[in-house]
This record gives structure tokens, sequence and C-alpha cells, in this order.
């Protein structure tokens, strides 16, 4: 995370207004200065999530999930500590300042090429539904089954043909510059030209690029033009249709995949919002890790039923099998899309197809003929070699065990021992070790993260001192919850954020927050990691008692007093009050 000025993070933190952020996800109902819903963060049916009109923080009697605007955005829609610092100031408009000696260029030309995308959606929007090109356009999408309900809902657009666009943008005042940066303008001319637009939104709603359909052969260049890559657009790292269905792939912890972006708009408006798409190229490793950033336990793939497809299919479900993700495969009808299979059955027909999902094993084997001994042979041999390859090694196993079912052979014929899962356990464990972690960092990161949920803290500062900490940054942040403890002060997230001084506390801020607390469990938790802080610091000082005992440079008195201190020490364990 950039290091923004203490000023600015302070400004940002007056300005936010946590009901009109959490209103935007969660519907509340106001009660006088109360404002009251159905917690995002379990299932329930009466409302116990409680906002106050004019509090910073959230608070759920059901769950006991707690927390400010920060902790809202990165454990309800997965964002980042950054991006969701970034995502408030956007909101309420206020400028992040760059401290001194840092680089702000490069964030005003993202902010202007920002600006300029967004009008730029607006205008092709406008254009196609109040012009009279545009209405021809429109009679166009009518035929393909996208009604003026989906037209408004993702703001699809026509952009005009010469360069109307950057003349409206040049006389809102946006230079050549942020338009050349937003993907808009090239070599003198509007880059979109005589094309249906879609715009492309990154994780939380921004627009990034267009992706534009042409609807007439004579159009110059392929079916689809997707803006360049640019500050603000990576194509392999931008999941079509997560801003739409984000909130809802972190809540259920799955994901609906689907090849084509008509496909993943038309699935989330049919009520299937925890739909994405790539973004016109092969989907990639980074695409993988932000859903499963996002906490995926399960992906269903629902990819076109030609070669590609299918050959996608494999690709993606190993990619996943390896995170430690189930999948299962939708299979789709041969020469239909979900886009046609909605349009054609409907999504009553769809939301079936999702129940009578097929294993990913099972895909595989379909992917070989078996008809003879020897085509079996040679598939089994096949999709061995591929399940072996995976480094989770209880996967491994019930994945063979899986496949032997399937193709009717003896599990031993695939390599299937007693034992051997024992064996492949523990040559994990020992890939394991290889991998240092620091268990002083781990439990005091766990106290932090515990602590800025702000319900017992109390506990902590009756048992816990500046020294019991001895990894130098969780000090450092203890120390500030320290002192606005004893200023009888509320801290929160973003307090925390604008009293760190470097790039390595605010790292260890964002590692902290992105652990996973059992929040119905909080005062258990806590008691046990004070619990372990204070028995870790008693054995420290009994270690140190003791090396005094053996050293040398003491006399039969002095060690013999020493060793009564140890005695007494080993007599008294710590506990926590």
């Amino acid at each position: 995370m950039a290091m923004y000025s203490r000023e600015s993070l302070e400004t940002l933190k007056t300005k936010i207004d946590l009901v009109d952020l959490v209103q935007s996800h969660v519907e509340l109902k106001r009660n006088g200065a109360t404002y009251k819903g159905l917690c995002p963060f379990h299932d329930e049916k009466s409302p116990s999530f409680i906002i106050q009109r004019g509090d910073s923080h959230y608070h759920c009697f059901g769950c006991q999930a707690h927390g400010d605007a920060i902790a809202f955005l990165m454990n309800h829609l997965r964002m980042s500590f950054s991006d969701a610092v970034v995502y408030l100031a956007e909101r309420f408009d206020v400028p992040l300042i760059k401290n001194e000696g840092e680089d702000k260029s490069s964030d005003i030309l993202r902010k202007d090429a920002r600006k300029a995308l967004l009008e730029a959606a607006e205008f092709f929007h406008f254009y196609l539904l109040h012009t009279d090109v545009g209405h021809v356009v429109l009679g166009y999408l009518y035929e393909r089954g996208l009604d003026l309900e989906f037209i408004k809902k993702f703001q699809v657009g026509l952009s005009p043909i010469g360069s109307l666009l950057t003349k409206v943008l040049k006389e809102k005042g946006h230079k050549e510059a942020a338009l050349e940066a937003a993907g808009l303008f090239s070599r003198g001319h509007d880059f979109f030209q005589d094309r249906i637009t879609f715009p492309i939104l990154d994780a939380v709603g921004h627009v990034i690029g267009f992706s534009a359909r042409k609807y007439k052969e004579e159009t110059f260049g392929g079916k689809y033009v997707n803006s360049s890559e640019t500050c603000l657009f990576k194509k392999s790292h931008v999941l079509f249709g997560l801003s739409y269905s984000r909130a809802r792939i972190a809540k259920e912890h799955r994901a609906l995949i689907v090849e084509g972006q008509i496909d993943a708009l038309r699935l989330i408006q049919e009520g299937f919002d925890f739909t994405v798409a790539s973004q016109g190229t092969a989907f990639t490793d980074y695409q993988g890790e932000v859903l499963y950033k996002l906490g995926i336990k399960k992906v269903l793939l629902a990819f076109d039923s030609d070669k590609a497809g299918q050959e996608a299919t494999i690709k993606v479900g190993d990619m996943f099998i390896r995170l430690g993700v189930e999948v299962v495969i939708v299979q789709m009808p041969n020469e239909m899309d979900p886009d046609s299979f909605l349009l054609v059955r409907g999504p009553k027909a769809f939301g079936e197809l999702l129940v009578q999902t097929e294993s990913y094993i099972s895909f595989l084997i379909r992917q070989h003929p078996t008809s003879t001994a020897v085509a079996k042979v040679q598939a089994a041999h096949a999709i061995k070699e591929r399940i072996t390859a995976w480094p989770d090694p209880l996967m491994v196993h019930e994945s063979l065990k899986e496949l032997a079912i399937l193709l009717q052979v003896p599990e031993e014929t695939l390599g299937l021992k007693a034992g051997q899962v024992a064996m492949l356990s523990y040559q994990k464990k020992l890939a394991l070790k290889s991998s240092f972690v620091d268990p002083i960092k781990v439990l005091e990161t766990d106290l932090i993260s515990l602590m800025l949920l702000g319900l017992e803290n109390d506990i902590v500062f009756s048992n816990l001192k500046e020294e019991h900490f001895l990894n130098e940054a969780c000090k450092r942040i203890y120390k500030i919850f320290l002192d606005y403890y004893a200023r009888g002060q509320v801290i929160d997230i973003l307090t925390v954020a604008t009293s760190l001084n470097s790039e390595e506390d605010l790292a260890l801020l964002n590692e902290i927050l992105q652990k996973k607390v059992n929040t119905q469990r909080l005062k258990g938790l806590l008691r046990e990691v004070i619990q372990k802080i204070l028995e870790r610091q008693w054995m420290w000082e009994a270690e140190l008692l003791r090396v005094k005992i053996q050293s040398l440079n003491h006399s039969e008195s002095e060690a013999l007093l020493l060793a009564k201190e140890l005695a007494e020490l080993r007599k008294n364990p710590p506990k926590v009050l």
C-alpha cells in the first residue's frame, strides 16, 4: 500500500458514512437512530445486524461479527486493505495525498483516466438509447434477446463513427493524455468505432475498459474488440462480472465460470449472480487466485461443448484442483452456451443443470475412448498421470479411488496400496517443513487481529504490556493500541493505519487483516492467545534464570538465590486475570 499522509487518512475517517456504505450491500431498516438488517456474514431469518447512526462500527448479535468500514469491505467483498482504503476515498470523494518523496503523477493520471472511462460509458449508453442509429442497434439487440432491462442494468452502449467521443470528453475538460491512458483515444481518433459496447468493470464496479462487438459484417476488425491494456486494465487479471457476483461468491464459497461475457451477464440477470467469465483470453492463474482469495471451496465450470471448450475445462479444472477447490462440470447441450440455453429453456432449467453436475474425474474419463481393454488402459494411465501431479496427497488418493470405481478396475492396478496415504502425507509434511513459519509472529498477529474487533480489549490491556511482544512490528502496532487506550479513545483499522510510519508495518497490518477469526468464540480465543503469550514470557524468564545459574560468574550464595527464584517462578505459572 502506498504511504498516504496522515492528514488525508484522518480526513477519510471523518467522511466515511458507514450506513451509506453498508446500505449498498445490505438492506437496512431504520428505527430512530438504529439501522437493522439481515447479517451478510451468516444466514439468518431475523435481523440481528446493527449500526447506530453516527457510529463507525457495525455489530451482529447473531454471529458476533464486528468491525468498521474497512473490515466490512475486507470481510464482505474480500478486498485487500489497500483496495478498501482507495475504494472508500473514491466513494466519499476524499483525495488521498501521498507522502513526500512518493511519485504522485501516476495516481493523478489513473484518476483522470478512470473519470474519462466512466463518462465514456455514460456517453455510449446515451448514444444507444437516444439517437436514430442507436434505435436501429436497439432493434438488433432485441432480436438477440437482450431486453431494455438488460441494456440498462449493464449499461450497454454504442460507439459512434468518427471521434465524437473524444470531442465530447475534451469539451468536459479531459486532456488527450488521460484519454490515451484510458484506452479511448489512439492515433488521432476514437479507439472504438461503430460497435456495441459493454463496460468492463473491476472487482468493485469501476469502469476500466470496454468490450465492443460489431453488429455489421463490414465493420473493420474481429467480432469482439477489447480495450488495449492500460494502467487500469490488464485483461489477464480481470474477471468479467465479478463486481456483480463478488458478494455472493464470498458468502456462498462457490463460483460459476463461463466462457462468454454475454453468458456471464445473462446468468447474472437471471439470478445466478455468482458467475464470472475470463476476459477474452484463456483463464489465467491470476484469475484463479482472485477467486481463491474470495474463499471459494467449489467451482462450477459451464464451458461450451466444442473442442476448445472441453480443453479449457480440463485446464481450468486442473488449476482449481491444485488449489484444493472442488471442481464440478455443468454439462451444456451440444451447440448451446449458457446464453442460448437460458433464452430457449429458461432459468429454471439451467438451475436443474447446476444440480445435475458431473465430477471432474468423470469428465476426464469422458475425454478418452474406453470401449476396448487397450483404450481403457490408456485412459487410466493418462488420467492417473494427471492426478498424481497434484500437490495434495489426500486429493490424489481419493481421486485415484474414484477413477478406479468409474473405470471398474481394482484399486491396486492404479498403485493404491495399504499405507500409501500415510506415506504420501508424510512426504507432504516433509516438503512443508522447508517453508519457515515464525511462531512468534503468528501468535502476536493472532492477538492483534482479535483486538481489531474491539470487543474485549480491556482483558488484553490488563494482562499484556509492550515488553510481552517480541516481533518489533507487532510491538509498534500494540503500542498504538496502548496509547489510544490510555487516552480513553476508540481505535479502529483506519486509526491504526494513520499511526503507522513504514511500508513494513502497513504490510504487516494488511497480513493481519487477512486472518480468519471465529467471532463466535472471540472471548475464548482472546484468552487462549493471551495465555500463550504469558506462558511464553514465563518460560523465557525461567530459561534466563537457568542460564544464569549455570554461569560460572556467581558465588554459591548468589546461585542459591537464583535457584530459589527459579523454583518460585515455576510454582506460579501465569494465569489470565
